[in-house]
């Protein structure tokens, strides 16, 4: 099947001008300028992309696939994500992860569900463990789990700063990045821990200490959270600042952010007025978590549910409220999160790579069609391919 999307201006995430885009099969075969497609040619479908903006596919690098939370009892658990969840907010790309609760919800579990939406169409993978260390892995261990497993890139989301982390020592989180690194090097993946940041006092000393007194790289980590409140994110610019990646989380109820929480557009503008390298920077959704909201002594207030739809949704606030160039608002959900992933198919638009593109009303960017591996999913706005149970 090939699919031509004629006239439409293209942004790789850099912008390209008008193109036409050539998809044969699953990949993009070329970027070409006034081709001619074949008059009764058959199986060509001709997508018309005037007045569209075409993205690469969005990457999401925190999303609660199998469900989360439970805080607030057994009752507050979330419920496992649909695929049309994913591919109505552009999001062709899902690493999956478990959170407080390691033990309801496995890696067998993980695995199970980031196989079940790839069958249906995306592209997954997933982070060994859940806040806890010891990590709890598929198996002997994170090295393990890195070069055995092709569904696992990394390690997460390990909570530290938290009043519901394991309280882990500094020596014991040293060792979960040393595993890691070296089973990130030996299965060519990227190895990355992924840290969840609570709002306690302690805030990135961990991830100091760690570049200051051992040999492993900053860039190992991508703490997440960052911009939940004021200290924590200008911890967040000084770890850039040294080398390392920081992680902005989209979903916040912008009606009741809690003191000195930003929303990741904002935070997005802030970085950038303080020059601060914008290729070390990402976002994610935390999609399918619980948002807890504790009180000064610990106790759970209030919970709702994390969104997927904020990842795209916060790009447009920093481009139509921050005036925050498009090509620079797409790199954190696009060619960012390839780049420090390690997954050299995704996160741009070139000859050769993933077929993931989304397609955007160039005046108001909502979303109007999105194709996931050379398959149309969503078209004028509503999903076409629907998950097995939907």
């Amino acid at each position: 099947m090939i699919t031509v999307i004629k006239g439409i201006k293209v942004y790789s995430p850099q912008y390209q001008g008008e193109k036409d885009v050539v998809i044969v099969s699953d990949k993009i075969e070329g970027i070409y300028e006034n081709l001619k497609v074949p008059e009764n040619f058959i199986d060509i479908e001709v997508v018309d992309g005037s007045g569209k903006l075409l993205f690469p596919g969005f990457i999401d690098c925190h999303v609660h696939i199998n469900g989360a939370g439970g805080e607030g009892s057994f009752k507050t658990r979330t419920p496992e994500i649909k695929l049309t969840d994913l591919t109505t907010a552009g999001i062709t790309t899902v690493v999956g992860c478990i959170g407080t609760d390691g033990i309801c919800r496995d890696m067998g579990s993980l695995i199970a569900k980031s196989k079940a939406l790839e069958e249906e169409g995306l592209t997954t993978y997933c982070y060994t463990g859940s806040y806890e260390i010891p990590v709890k892995t598929l198996s002997t261990s994170i090295k393990g789990d890195l070069m055995l497993v092709d569904k696992i890139i990394g390690v997460g989301e390990v909570a530290i700063s938290d009043h519901r982390s394991s309280q882990a020592t500094f020596e014991e989180f040293t060792q979960v990045v040393a595993q890691a690194r070296v089973g990130g090097l030996l299965s060519g993946k990227s190895g990355i821990v992924n840290i969840h940041l609570g709002d306690g006092d302690r805030k990135l000393d961990y991830l100091f200490r760690l570049i200051e007194e051992t040999e492993l790289p900053a860039t190992q980590l991508l703490p997440t959270h960052i911009n939940r409140n004021k200290e924590l994110f200008e911890a967040g610019e000084e770890y850039v600042k040294k080398g390392g990646f920081i992680d902005l989380t989209t979903s916040s109820d912008p009606n009741c952010l809690e003191p000195g929480e930003l929303r990741a557009s904002e935070g997005l503008s802030n970085l950038i007025k303080n020059n601060i390298d914008l290729s070390h920077i990402t976002f994610s959704s935390d999609g399918n978590g619980s948002m807890p909201i504790f009180d000064n002594d610990g106790k759970l207030t209030k919970v709702g549910i994390c969104s997927v739809s904020t990842l795209y949704g916060e790009v447009k606030e920093c481009i139509k409220t921050y005036n925050i160039k498009i090509e620079d608002a797409l790199k954190v959900i696009t060619s960012n999160v390839a780049e420090i992933l390690k997954l050299s198919n995704k996160g741009s638009i070139e000859k050769g790579k993933d077929a993931d593109l989304v397609l955007v009303d160039e005046s108001s960017l909502e979303i109007d069609t999105v194709i996931a591996k050379g398959r149309i999913m969503v078209k004028n706005g509503k999903p076409i391919v629907m998950g097995t149970f939907e």
